[in-house]
């Protein structure tokens, strides 16, 4: 299943993709005689509520697709998409988890994950224009798979790790790097509004196979800048669900974007940086494409 955001009579609503059409998921549920979320309920919202039956909710998709015609939002391309989930209670993200961006930045490997966190005001759509130049002039990319927590955990083990996983979705964690290096914390220039495109779905890990196998690269005005795969991770999907909840409760709706490979403009001779016009793209197979321009 791939669950979207997606803008209707001014709020935004929840629905899932099949083929090229999104149906709206409460319509979906009540059709199926399943109850019906809250108004302008959020995908972090239908979370709580099914985020341990999401294969139900799958099924009532694939019924309102059959059955209900009013369910049928419109075309995925005609219609505006937001960040998959928009009000996560904790965006978490992981620094230094590829081999070759920890050489690239001249560090030690890490002995632990390296987790800072950004804030839900940072989220925008996967084709929404990133607006930020006006508080940066070294604006650089990081093309990631981030994982969206289906179930609560806490102290979870890893072999039970994937459990929790809703499924995942592309990010671009947009980095003003001055403002990251303006003090020893990396906030500032990782929690800039409007920063950090997401999406285009969020997929369920029945549609996306291994996580722990996926292409992923990233081109700035067509040149391909970042390539690897998620399997040269230093830490797995599943030691970083693990390792975090030790000391904290992850809840239904949390983001945890895992890293970036090489490649980022700060790091290139000479630097890299995004500006005004520039088109910047991350896909990851069987998962999706973020399509953003700098304005």
């Amino acid at each position: 299943m791939r669950l979207v955001s997606y803008r209707s009579d001014d709020a935004w609503r929840t629905g899932a993709v099949l083929g090229e059409v999104v149906y709206d998921i409460d319509a979906a549920l009540i059709g199926s005689g399943m109850p019906g979320l809250a108004p302008r309920a959020t995908t972090r919202q239908l979370l709580c509520a099914y985020g341990h039956m999401l294969g139900d909710v799958a099924a009532a998709v694939r019924h309102a697709a059959a059955e209900l015609p009013s369910a049928r939002a419109g075309g995925v391309a005609d219609l505006q998409l937001g960040a998959p989930v928009g009000d996560p209670e904790k965006v978490l993200c992981i620094g230094l988890n590829y081999n070759d961006h920890v050489a690239e930045t001249g560090r030690a490997l890490p002995a632990y994950p390296d987790v800072f966190a950004k804030f839900a005001s940072t989220l925008i759509g996967p084709h929404d224009e990133i607006r930020c130049t006006q508080v940066t002039d070294n604006l650089d990319f990081e093309g990631e798979l981030a994982v969206v927590i289906g179930r609560p955990g806490r102290d979870v083990a890893p072999h039970a790790a994937l459990d929790l996983v809703a499924g995942v979705m592309v990010l671009n964690d947009i980095t003003a790097r001055d403002l990251q290096y303006h003090g020893t914390q990396w906030l500032a220039g990782k929690a800039v509004d409007g920063s950090t495109p997401c999406g285009p779905a969020l997929v369920t890990l029945d549609e996306v196979g291994d996580p722990q196998n996926l292409e992923l690269a990233t081109r700035v005005n067509g040149v391909q800048v970042q390539r690897s795969n998620t399997k040269h991770m230093i830490f797995s999907i599943a030691g970083l669900i693990s390792y975090i909840s030790r000391f904290l409760t992850l809840s239904p709706g949390d983001i945890i974007s895992t890293g970036t490979p090489e490649g980022i403009g700060s790091k290139r001779n000479p630097p890299l940086w995004l500006g005004p016009g520039d088109t910047v793209e991350v896909e990851i197979e069987h998962v999706g494409t973020l399509r953003n321009v700098v304005r």
